[in-house]
């Protein structure tokens, strides 16, 4: 049976192990999106995960969610992820980049213009501003001659994130944001080439994931899916069909992996897995339900089919989450009030394990 401590080959990287860290919103960037030296702590902290999948990264200022995220489309948040790739490498990991183009979950007083997405339907909820939680506004439907570009955004960063030493790019097709909207039956309306059919509405998706893979290789880019997800008030009408469809047309991208949650009962889930023949990461727990990845979990997708298993929230309060996987001592509690709190406490402030006699 295969163990969660066994290595895996992923394109070019061994790793040691199957844990996956889970890309997680912080909001602890510098002004102009730059990553800052306590971003690279917290990472080099959790480089005993197989593999680390780094915060959401807006590919443009376009692209930005939130204030206090960091970017990767200008040369000075390239040089701010330097040490932050360097610290982890030293400390004997592996790190991709996650891509995430927010689309309409953004606010005009955070980038300084109207979001853009496949129509003009608001998101449902509030979003973060530097004035507070607002709601969303209606973004502005994309042009079809604009379309290109933001798919075309993601490669772009991708080159950006290799030169910024990170070892390959995950591009956040989940959760409610520009991939999924596209992807969405109620955010996408659109009648052009983009919308309407399981074809169209796949498109995106696969032209943002071709122009990455030509960009950087298949080997240094994966997916994030969330099939069946209502995050930000998404609908998906014929999921198995829509993602049978999609991974479909990536396995002949060759890329390095596909990423997905548990937002679909597992009959759903297994039939993506039959229909996906390359290595597949899964969550096996609703991301930020009631209940977080534990071994049991894990075990179970192994068995199920999965290679890699991501762990999210478990990591933020046990940067030595694998040893405590490994050994089966407590799982530490997290404070879910510094989540997105900004400095250090709840960030840097978790201690490994301290065994006593």
């Amino acid at each position: 049976m295969t163990s969660l401590f066994d290595s895996y080959r992923l394109g070019d990287l061994t790793l040691p192990n199957r844990v996956v860290m889970a890309p997680m919103t912080r909001v602890r960037a510098a002004a102009g999106g730059l990553a800052t030296a306590s971003m690279a702590t917290y990472y080099a902290q959790r480089a005993t995960a197989g593999l680390i999948v780094s915060e959401g990264v807006q590919p443009s200022l376009l692209g930005q969610s939130s204030p206090g995220t960091p970017g990767l489309h200008t040369d000075e948040q390239v040089a701010a992820w330097r040490p932050v790739t360097a610290a982890v490498h030293t400390n004997g990991g592996r790190i991709f980049a996650q891509l995430m183009h927010s689309g309409r979950v953004s606010h005009p007083d955070t980038t300084g213009s109207r979001p853009v997405a496949p129509s003009a339907v608001a998101a449902v909820g509030e979003v973060f501003t530097p004035t507070g939680p607002q709601p969303a506004p209606v973004p502005r439907a994309l042009e079809s001659a604009e379309v290109p570009e933001q798919a075309r955004s993601y490669a772009e960063a991708a080159l950006r994130a290799i030169d910024a030493g990170f070892d390959g790019v995950e591009l956040h097709g989940a959760n409610g944001y520009l991939i999924s909207q596209f992807l969405s039956s109620n955010a996408n309306l659109r009648t052009d080439r983009y919308g309407g059919s399981v074809t169209n509405r796949i498109r995106f998706a696969v032209e943002a994931v071709a122009a990455t893979v030509d960009a950087v290789g298949g080997a240094r880019t994966g997916i994030r899916l969330s099939p069946g997800g209502t995050f930000w008030g998404i609908e998906e009408s014929d999921v198995p069909e829509l993602y049978t469809a999609l991974l479909t047309e990536l396995a002949g991208l060759d890329v390095a992996y596909v990423h997905l949650e548990a937002t679909a009962d597992d009959d759903v889930l297994l039939g993506l897995r039959r229909t996906w023949p390359g290595t597949l990461v899964v969550n096996p727990v609703l991301p930020m339900g009631p209940k977080q990845t534990g071994r049991t979990d894990a075990d179970r997708w192994l068995e199920l089919g999965a290679e890699l298993i991501g762990f999210g929230r478990a990591f933020i309060a046990n940067p030595d989450l694998v040893e405590r996987l490994r050994t089966g001592v407590p799982i530490a509690p997290v404070d879910e009030a510094t989540y997105y709190h900004g400095g250090d406490a709840g960030y840097l402030t978790y201690p490994s394990y301290q065994h006593t006699a």
